[in-house]
């Protein structure tokens, strides 16, 4: 699980500090450097919440009962993928005018007040910080728990995107950022099919979907899950070497749909609606 969470670490901490580098150099080049620490106040909540958000995750699927378990895990993953899948997009879309947005956002912010300001930082930044929590809770359900892989897996990716921002801000990296989020994109993609796929298994086992024990294909034998190879395609891909028809089924529909989409040329648009 480790390339997987310091994949999804990497883009959302990287699309946080880019924001919060935006925002900063605004007011930095605009003179307002006092307005700075109402911008990292609302930062922090937003931090502070995702943190929370997470606990709250990990605490309540501890207190149910085994199937009760297998059903919040199934459907927090479920959520995690919809929303992973629906930031992809969005940034995708809105990659070329993010920064003209934010500033907008926060000079309007600056003329009402410091808790707007406070409120454009934190929007900013909470919604990456609720999905990688929520991410995180699923990637330790399928981890099985007892392991900090994938909190360690997280961290790297973190701590390489506020690096890789800073970097980016001081002027010192040139990073072709169109074609990062492409490559990072295609990549989450097969990342959150894998974790789509493992929370199908967690509501077959839920009872909640049938087809628990109709497998597509069994490949422990060749594939063994505590193998090197296993535990890459594991950590890479969510691979189970016991997976059912609905699983695979599901993978494989999210994979052809999404990733064709994805890729698939962005329309122009019309001089009237740029301007």
């Amino acid at each position: 699980m480790l390339f997987s969470n310091a994949l999804i670490g990497l883009r959302e901490g990287l699309e946080a500090a880019l924001v919060i580098s935006i925002l900063v150099a605004f007011l930095v080049r605009t003179d307002r450097r006092s307005a700075l620490p109402l911008v990292w106040t609302g930062v922090a909540v937003a931090i502070g919440l995702s943190v929370a958000a997470g606990a709250l995750l990990t605490f309540t699927a501890a207190s149910l009962s085994f199937e009760q378990q297998e059903a919040f895990g199934g459907f927090a993953s479920i959520v995690a993928v919809a929303l992973v899948t629906g930031m992809i997009f969005w940034m995708r879309r809105t990659a070329r005018s993010l920064a003209g947005q934010l500033r907008d956002k926060l000079d309007q912010a600056l003329d009402i007040g410091p808790v707007a300001v406070i409120a454009v930082a934190f929007l900013a930044v909470a919604r990456e910080g609720l999905e990688t929590a929520l991410f995180f809770f699923s990637s330790v359900q399928a981890a099985g728990g007892g392991t900090l892989e994938p909190l360690l897996g997280f961290v790297i990716g973190i701590v390489v995107a506020v690096v890789l921002a800073w970097l980016l801000y001081l002027g010192a990296a040139r990073v072709n950022l169109a074609k990062f989020f492409t490559v990072t994109g295609v990549l989450l993609v097969f990342v959150a099919a894998g974790v789509l796929a493992y929370g199908v298994h967690d509501l077959q086992e839920a009872a909640i979907l049938p087809g628990l024990y109709t497998l597509a294909f069994d490949v422990s034998e060749y594939v063994p899950a505590d193998s090197w190879y296993g535990t890459l395609l594991k950590g890479i891909l969510n691979f189970s070497p016991q997976t059912t028809v609905l699983e695979a089924v599901v993978w494989g529909s999210y994979v052809l749909v999404v990733l064709t989409l994805f890729l698939a040329p962005q329309r122009k648009r019309t001089q009237e609606t740029a301007q």
